[in-house]
């Protein structure tokens, strides 16, 4: 029962990093700071996102298994 707490609370820390960036990006006055944090919060995104889909591949394996064994 701890995996799916792990795997939720990665994508939840990597949807806060995202965010983080997000503020940093928008509170920047410097441009190139600006697109550093944006450059950032993309890559946080994409590792959030990546998260989410592997979670929900591992949801639909354990239903078709689930299925094959009834």
């Amino acid at each position: 029962m701890a995996g799916p707490i792990v795997r939720n609370s990665s994508k939840d820390f990597f949807l806060a990093r995202a965010a983080q960036a997000r503020a940093e990006a928008e509170a920047a006055t410097l441009e190139h700071v600006r697109e550093r944090c944006q450059r950032s919060e993309a890559a946080w995104q994409a590792l959030a996102d990546r998260a989410a889909r592997s979670e929900r591949l591992r949801e639909e394996e354990a239903r078709r298994k689930a299925a094959l064994a009834e």
